[in-house]
């Protein structure tokens, strides 16, 4: 698998035997971080991109419903799913204290639908954060190229994990000097800065998280420390991270990177062929409205 084709990441509390059948059952669409405890559990969403937390009732002890409840209250953004493999009185009691304590999705593995609604839950649903992006980006891009448009679809799936332009034309398949000239020949902004903007978006979608730190977010946004990302903020808005917290909401966050990197440049992008259609088709069209 590429790395423009990374596969999702979910976080497991589960029994052994259901740890190997999802191992199998994955298919490419996502890889399985499997722990020990719900407290294992939170540290993984804190550390990496974790897309979704499947548990087994028999699996989460009394003593960890409270950490099952800071997990489900601290990243609403991530469904908390429990998996079901087998009914007797023992597990489907503590299946009704999963729901008392917020688990609102259940899948019944012992179905034999019940596979394919597992992985249709995970690879169906985009990144939220990127769906809130294009709600807003893609008609304030006017009517771009196909090139253009596709660029802009593929840095803001890539962008939190991707930290340099190296790294981003690596991705591309093109050279990063004719990449970059095609932006300056144009007048338009870096492609550094559009990277760096949209990292910025997805800080600040990422601190409405209360279970997240601003270490958490820089370490999953792949800066090297917490000062790094603190530098960063430094140089693109001229504010410290804890100030960014409290004064850039998310809607904030994008609204002025589309007033400032997007609306100006409207005409522009009528124009403009950043990937002379190599770009085209790596992502479609579609793939954040599906």
């Amino acid at each position: 698998m590429n790395s423009t084709e990374t596969s999702r990441i979910v976080a497991t509390v589960v029994e052994p035997r259901i740890r190997s059948q999802l191992d199998t059952a994955s298919g490419g669409i996502f890889s399985a971080v499997h722990t020990g405890s719900v407290g294992e559990v939170l540290r993984a969403v804190r550390e990496r991109p974790v897309h979704a937390v499947f548990v087994s009732p028999g699996c989460v002890g009394e003593d960890e419903l409270s950490h099952l409840s800071t997990l489900v209250d601290g990243f609403p953004g991530i469904p908390t799913v429990a998996l079901v493999s087998r009914h007797d009185p023992t597990s489907s009691e503590r299946l009704l204290e999963l729901g008392a304590h917020g688990i609102r999705k259940m899948v019944d593995l012992s179905e034999s639908l019940g596979w394919k609604r597992l992985r249709n839950l995970v690879s169906h649903p985009n990144s939220p954060t990127a769906a809130k992006i294009f709600v807003k980006l893609i008609p304030a891009l006017g009517n771009p190229t196909p090139d253009c448009r596709s660029l802009f679809e593929i840095l803001v799936r890539l962008a939190p994990g991707t930290t340099t332009i190296k790294d981003l034309t690596e991705r591309l398949r093109v050279h990063p000097s004719t990449f970059m000239s095609r932006f300056f020949r144009l007048g338009l902004p870096s492609p550094k800065r559009y990277l760096a903007s949209i990292r910025i978006v997805y800080a600040a979608a990422l601190l409405e998280e209360p279970g997240l730190s601003l270490a958490d977010v820089a370490y999953r946004l792949q800066y090297s420390s917490p000062q790094s990302f603190g530098r960063h903020l430094r140089t693109v808005l001229g504010t410290t991270a804890s100030e960014f917290r409290t004064r850039y909401p998310f809607d904030l966050a994008l609204d002025e990177f589309l007033e400032r990197l997007v609306v100006p440049f409207r005409t522009t992008f009528r124009t403009f062929h950043p990937l002379d259609q190599q770009g085209v088709g790596i992502l479609g069209h579609t793939w954040w409205e599906q």
